[in-house]
C-alpha cells in the first residue's frame, strides 16, 4: 500500500464543495482543511501497483473546483 498526501488549491469560495467531493473518492481516506498556500489535505492510500501521478491527474486534479495540487509521498508511518 502507498501512502500519499495531496495539498489542494481550490477556486475561491469552492473549497467545502471540493472537499465534499474528496470524500467519497474510495483511496481518500481523510480530508483536511488546512491554512498556507493550500485550502485542503488529502490522505490517500493506493494500491502498490498504482500510478501515483495517474490517479493524481486523473482523479483529484478533475474534481471541479481545483485550481492546483502538490503531492507528497510518504515512506513509512511512525507510532
Amino acid at each position: 500500500m502507498q501512502t500519499i498526501f495531496v495539498q489542494v488549491k481550490c477556486e475561491l469560495g469552492l473549497a467545502y464543495q471540493v472537499a465534499d467531493e474528496a470524500v467519497d473518492i474510495e483511496q481518500v481516506s481523510e480530508v483536511h482543511s488546512i491554512s498556507g498556500q493550500y485550502d485542503l489535505m488529502l490522505k490517500c492510500y493506493l494500491d502498490d501497483a498504482a500510478d501515483i501521478g495517474q490517479f493524481v491527474v486523473d482523479t483529484i486534479q478533475r474534481l471541479p473546483g481545483v485550481k492546483d495540487t502538490f503531492t507528497l509521498i510518504a515512506f513509512k508511518a511512525f507510532s
